[in-house]
């Protein structure tokens, strides 16, 4: 290897083992299941799963301290005034932080200790999510700040900006959200926004399009409408499905007309359209991204206190917002009333129970996993449809839409409506071909 070709692809033994080892670890944090204590997953699962089993009192003076921090943050950084929403979503996270006092201390009204309603939110959600983000956040670091984005993003170019109209690198935030968490899913989107690497189309793209629940959570939906029979055909129909929508919404109203502009206050670093040399141009680039890190340590602080941040603001959003969607859903008509939009669809297609299946499909928009309570025992045509479009909706009030409303992606609550009806729908015309074809 000539030294001029040592220069073009950046080779530096030392970047280079930095790169690789950080990345290995990375990678086999979100992507890699593996089997621990009878329950197979990946590293970060196994972590969230040994602290809640092993010591959850801590984890509940945690959540606590959590709900007390993000309910009163807003009002000591002044957030809380920036926007109606703000001030409205300020008002729900001291709501949440009332309720989620209530639930760890046992005391309350009967109707929040129904075992769907504030247990379930608590135990389904609070908690894994409110450990999760921030452990995520310290791995995070090593999967995505050391040139594995860099390298990936340069390969998938010729498939994500044709396909998803986002730069290559996106494909390891569709990846680790699939795989992994939504939320993490967004902590690495809104980094990589803030650093200037998106614009707000692309982050908006692929905050509604990729951050959808993880593989994990799937098994979950299928273990409860009894398609663990026909997992493998759940998995790739959904997960193909879910990115076919994303294209489409990506080219409609309201992601296509969203600016182009990047990150206020940042330094735009748009990928290099690379069409020869490719190899030599990823590692390149790669070697570029490891140089201009921060110490390893002081980078995994930074991370860290992101992920804390964001988890402040997310969790008293997550227990406010849901809670009311799910009492909403139990004990009045309201998604009776929702569910009429769907019903001109679910007739066309003539699937079978279309009136509870156009009620589930409603339901999404509270909180994904209340579709597949809905339909436990329906036709499995329908069980399928609703299992596949609670995916790949991506956007429910329980979790996604406040942890998307956290970030510094300018997504309005009305556009991420508009875009659920969209993903809806459009997920519906799919999938339920393919459901009769398979039942």
């Amino acid at each position: 290897m000539t030294t001029n070709q040592q220069q073009l692809i950046g080779f530096r033994p030392k970047q280079a083992m930095k790169m690789i080892v950080c990345s290995l670890i990375g990678m086999f944090s979100f992507f890699v299941t593996f089997e621990w204590q009878g329950k197979s997953s990946i590293l970060i699962d196994h972590i969230v799963t040994f602290l809640s089993t092993n010591v959850p009192q801590a984890i509940n003076v945690y959540i606590i301290l959590i709900l007390v921090l993000g309910s009163f943050y807003p009002f000591v950084t002044g957030k809380w005034k920036k926007s109606k929403v703000d001030i409205v979503l300020s008002i729900f996270k001291i709501g949440g932080l009332v309720a989620g006092t209530m639930l760890i201390f046992g005391f309350g009204p009967a109707w929040l200790f129904n075992p769907d309603i504030g247990p379930f939110l608590m135990e389904k959600l609070i908690k894994p999510v409110g450990v999760l983000i921030p452990i995520g956040a310290i791995f995070l670091a090593l999967l995505v700040s050391y040139g594995l984005l860099e390298f990936i993003g340069v390969f998938m170019q010729p498939v994500m900006k044709p396909l998803f109209r986002t730069p290559g690198r996106s494909a390891v935030d569709a990846v680790a959200s699939f795989v992994g968490s939504y939320s993490v899913g967004l902590l690495l989107t809104n980094r990589v926004f803030k650093e200037g690497k998106y614009t707000i189309r692309e982050a908006s793209i692929i905050a509604t399009g990729f951050s959808t629940v993880s593989a994990t959570f799937m098994v979950v939906v299928a273990k409860t409408l009894d398609l663990m029979e026909y997992w493998n055909a759940f998995f790739w129909v959904t997960l193909v499905i879910t990115f076919v929508v994303t294209a489409i919404t990506a080219r409609i109203y309201p992601l296509r007309s969203m600016s182009n502009d990047c990150y206020e206050g940042s330094t735009p670093q748009p990928e290099v359209i690379v069409r020869k040399d490719r190899l030599k141009t990823a590692w390149h680039e790669a070697m570029v991204a490891v140089d201009s890190n921060p110490s390893l340590l002081k980078n995994l602080y930074i991370h860290l206190k992101d992920g804390l941040i964001m988890t402040m603001g997310v969790i008293p959003s997550i227990l406010s917002i849901g809670l009311l969607g799910v009492v909403l859903a139990t004990y009045t008509p309201v998604f009776d009333i929702v569910a009429y939009i769907f019903v001109p669809f679910t007739y066309l297609l003539q699937i079978p129970d279309p009136m509870l299946t156009a009620k589930a499909l409603s339901l999404s928009i509270a909180e994904m996993f209340l579709p597949a309570l809905l339909v436990t025992q329906a036709t499995m045509v329908t069980k399928f449809i609703v299992a596949v479009v609670s995916i790949s909706a991506v956007l429910f009030f329980s979790a996604v839409i406040p942890v998307i409303l956290s970030t510094d992606i300018p997504l309005s609550i009305r556009q991420m409506i508009i875009i659920w009806f969209e993903r809806v729908v459009l997920t519906l015309i799919l999938v339920t071909p393919i459901a009769f074809l398979l039942f």
